[in-house]
């Protein structure tokens, strides 16, 4: 993992966003964050912080019992 690199290890995805749980990003985003040019990446790293807070303002689905 290099030092400009967001990624925190935590790599699941929501399924309304397509944003990575832990750092924010989309998979064809992390794909491409080696390619991408500096300015593009400062832009993604200012707007990343508001997507995982996004996230995390989400509720919680209960899981749904089968059996009772």
């Amino acid at each position: 993992m290099k030092k400009d690199d967001p990624c925190i290890g935590v790599c699941e995805w929501d399924g309304k966003t397509g944003w990575c749980l832990g750092c924010g990003r989309t998979i064809p985003e992390i794909k491409t964050w080696r390619k991408l040019t500096p300015y593009r990446r400062i832009a993604l790293l200012r707007e990343l912080p508001r997507r995982v807070q996004q996230l995390s303002k989400q509720p919680v689905e209960e899981p749904t019992s089968a059996a009772r």
